[in-house]
């Protein structure tokens, strides 16, 4: 393992990188402005055989995505709710053997979900889903987050049960 990331676990350092609350802004504006237009890289090239999977240690996946360690551990971080089997990232180190097989469909919703256009709308997607099951998969996802309210019967409404009595002297006796 490489001096630079010593006893740290990468996802630590990650993090402490990624989210700094002492960094200055410009800088993680551009940290993060670097790392999407990477991740959409990599994810184009990781949808262009959605039925591979792609394995080895994070080392190896970097040079092979053409990243940097960090930028891997940040996208590793990313998919790892959308993969088939999750890695275990809390402990990840740069020989850690780590798989990117992902569910298409949950990688999709979970884009959806992250609001990341950039990611959902990538062209690589026409090959694996049509028009109309992207459609669904994004409804889907924006019907999952849609918090309903449920309407509130108040005591002389009619009993939702069908009985025709108000609610009161029926089913919200209790």
């Amino acid at each position: 393992m490489s001096k630079e990331y010593g006893k740290m676990q990468l996802l630590e350092k990650w993090r402490g990188m990624a989210y700094s609350e002492k960094a200055n802004k410009g800088d993680l504006q551009k940290l993060w402005q670097k790392y999407f237009r990477l991740e959409k890289e990599m994810y184009a090239k990781l949808l262009e055989n959605p039925d591979e999977e792609v394995k080895g240690p994070v080392r190896d996946l970097a040079k092979k995505y053409d990243v940097d360690i960090m930028t891997m551990t940040g996208f590793l971080d990313g998919i790892n709710d959308s993969l088939v089997e999750p890695n275990p990232i809390e402990e990840m180190t740069e020989d850690t053997e780590v798989s990117l097989k992902f569910d298409k469909e949950l990688l999709y919703k979970n884009m959806v979900a992250a609001e990341a256009d950039w990611l959902y709308g990538l062209p690589q997607w026409e090959k694996i889903f049509d028009e109309e099951k992207r459609k669904e998969l994004y409804k889907e996802q924006k019907r999952s987050t849609t918090i309903v309210k449920e309407e509130r019967i108040y005591p002389n409404d009619p009993c939702p049960c069908g009985s025709g009595k108000k609610y009161k002297k029926c089913c919200g006796k209790n």
